[in-house]
């Protein structure tokens, strides 16, 4: 598998955990008593994941000169 293949891969896989990460963020939400050290947490983790998923995006777009 080439390189641009991985980062690819990897950026499906990381989208995936992210879109997750939204379903368990709204459920907990909804319940009353969630703990909200927890959800600060999942989403201080959700934002890590889409800066990855930036910088992998950024590894494959090639530089254009000014």
């Amino acid at each position: 598998m080439s390189q641009p293949e991985q980062i690819l891969q990897r950026i499906i896989e990381l989208e995936v955990e992210h879109r997750d990460l939204d379903v368990v963020i709204e459920a907990l939400i909804k319940d009353p008593g969630h703990d909200e050290l927890q959800l600060r947490r999942l989403k201080k983790r959700k934002l890590q994941l889409k800066d990855h998923i930036t910088l992998l995006r950024m590894q494959l777009t090639p530089d254009v000169p000014a």
